[in-house]
């Protein structure tokens, strides 16, 4: 499975870079999935919902299912989080999976970096990170693609994170 991340801090614009990538990568006739990782506790489920009264009565997994699309939902209930292999390892074949958050992960990554947020930069510390998506440049050499170049960005990913694996 290839799998690509793109890091960088709250609101540096990740989970919208991905969002304008996807269809780029589907016309190019991509399978892709997304995993991303949130440090905010969430819930896709409403209490009093048939599968929410499930996993409070105890369900381990709730699998709700209609004509269109599926999700798990998995409880951990005191045992530690799913680390990212564990949750590659529960999607189905794909061509390419990115990968939003889990910037600690020694996965290949792209640094999503807007001057706007005044943050410090990620790659210094990271070397997995092989290029920045920013509105400046950074500091030393690594590789700068323009953060709204849509097209170069999908090449980019593509290029290192497909292409390299089927060379």
């Amino acid at each position: 499975m290839n799998v690509f991340g793109i890091a960088g801090y709250s609101g540096s614009g990740k989970t919208t870079l991905i969002e304008r990538v996807l269809p780029v990568l589907a016309g190019r006739g991509l399978r892709t999935s997304v995993i991303k990782h949130t440090h905010h506790d969430f819930e896709i489920d409403r209490p009093g919902k048939d599968s929410w009264r499930f996993r409070e009565a105890g369900a381990g997994e709730v699998l709700l299912a209609s004509d269109r699309h599926y999700a798990v939902l998995h409880e951990n209930r005191g045992e530690a989080p799913p680390g990212l292999e564990a949750l590659l390892s529960r999607l189905q074949d794909c061509d390419l999976v990115l990968v939003e958050g889990y910037k600690r992960e020694a996965i290949p990554k792209l640094e999503v970096h807007r001057a706007e947020t005044n943050k410090p930069w990620l790659f210094p510390d990271d070397p997995h990170i092989i290029a920045v998506a920013s509105d400046l440049d950074p500091p030393g050499n690594i590789p700068r693609i323009d953060i709204n170049n849509i097209e170069q960005l999908t090449d980019f990913i593509i290029k290192y994170a497909i292409a390299r694996t089927t060379a």
